[in-house]
Parts: C-alpha cells; structure tokens; sequence
C-alpha cells in the first residue's frame, strides 16, 4: 500500500455492508520523491498506530462516527488504546467500496465524470480530499502541476501564480 502501511482485507465490503480489514503500519520509510530507504526505523510503525488510534477515539468520544474498529493486541483480540496489553502496530477498521470515476481529457485538462455517484449508491468511499498548507516550500508538486496547466492559481484559491517559499 505504500511505505506507511500495509492493507490486510479479512472481509471485503459488499454494496451494502461494510468489510473488514487490518492497517499494518510499517517501520518503513520514504524520503520525498527518492522513495523507500533502505533501512528501518524501529517502532515508528507502532507509534503512527497508536496515534491514529487515539485520534480516532478521540473522535468517537465526541460522537463522529469512524471506520475505526480497534487495535490488534498481542493475542490477536481487537481493543480499545486502554485495553492494550503492550505497542500495536496493526489497527482493524471496517471497510468501503472504492469506485473510481471515469476520466477524460478535455481541453488540455483532466476531467472525472462523477455521475456514477447517485442517491442510490451505497457503502462507498467519499473521494474527497483536503490538503492544508500555509506555504508553498521549493520542490512542491503545485509547481510542476501549475506549469503542465493541470490546475489554476484560481482553482488553488490564488489570484497568481505563486512562487517557491511563498506564505498563504
């Protein structure tokens, strides 16, 4: 799955009823576009683990509902952070589908057909995502994407192009 974790799937979901699977965080590492290194860094696996964990209990106390299901202890039961009987660096959570929009070049641009996604779809990932940032550092791939025209200042928000290092 990529150098963070690796996806165990127990039961997989149905259009209707979520599956099961198992996050393996790993000691693994990467290092910006020069990828997995080559040594490991020993227990970063368990320690990103429980940081979720708690994130996501914390969550659950104030009522948000997860696909969070629990931690693996060291005799394979599935508990909550304060029921560990020691570091875990595997965490079970429910699973979705995942449907991937069909895509297509117009203009120069890449653009998903989202049509597929209908009040009667079920059981299904959001694909939505949110990216935070507060600066622009050199190397940041919004560089290469505003160059090959894959995106607009305006579509980040901006009204020009921003230069490396520039605060938002």
């Amino acid at each position: 799955m990529g150098s963070v974790k690796d996806l165990e799937v127990l039961r997989r979901p149905t259009e209707g009823e979520m599956g099961v699977g198992r996050f393996h965080f790993s000691d693994r590492y990467s290092v910006f576009d020069w990828g997995e290194m080559p040594d490991l860094i020993e227990g970063k696996g368990a320690a990103l683990c429980l940081m979720g964990a708690r994130c996501f209990e914390m969550l659950e106390e104030r009522g948000i509902r997860t696909h969070y299901r629990g931690l693996v202890d060291s005799r394979g039961r599935v508990v909550r952070l304060d029921e560990l009987d020691g570091p875990s660096s595997v965490m079970e959570i429910n699973l979705v589908n995942v449907y991937r929009p069909a895509a297509r070049t117009e203009g120069g641009r890449l653009v998903y057909d989202y049509s597929l996604y209908s009040p009667g779809l079920t059981n299904f990932l959001i694909p939505l995502e949110f990216i935070y940032r507060n600066s622009l550092p050199e190397g940041s791939s919004v560089f290469k994407r505003l160059a090959r025209g894959e995106v607009t200042p305006e579509e980040l928000g901006l009204d020009h192009v921003p230069g490396p290092g520039e605060r938002l």
